[in-house]
């Protein structure tokens, strides 16, 4: 079964940069896609980038192209997001999760991460 974990989050000033990692167990990654969402507070979960198995396509939410970047190292079982020019709307809770592909359909998604806090604020 497969396991994710979440790390990297924290408190950032606007302007910053953090990078989230989401480490998997049980399974390789090789085989999945793998999603980063978010939610704040009082708002829906939204998609913000996926990567496919494969690491050759990626997409992107558009409130966050150009300033995250999506990436994988399938020999370290690991997706990680890069973050910069962050912004207070980035604030939110941030889960990984796997899927076959990227569908961007957040039902087909599984294996969810309990979550890294990100707080962009000054």
């Amino acid at each position: 079964q497969l396991h994710l974990v979440e790390s990297g989050g924290g408190l950032v000033q606007p302007g910053g940069s953090l990078r989230l990692s989401c480490a998997a167990s049980g399974l390789t990654l090789d085989y999945f896609a793998i999603g980063w969402f978010r939610q704040a507070p009082g708002k829906e979960r939204e998609g913000v980038s996926c990567i496919s198995s494969s690491g050759g396509s990626t997409n992107y939410a558009d409130s966050v192209k150009g300033r995250f970047t999506i990436s994988r190292d399938n020999a370290k079982n690991t997706v990680y997001l890069q973050m910069n020019s962050l912004k207070p709307e980035d604030t939110a809770v941030y889960r990984c999760a796997a899927a076959g592909r990227c569908s961007g359909m957040i039902l087909d998604f599984a294996s969810w991460g309990q979550g890294t806090q990100v707080t962009v604020s000054s």
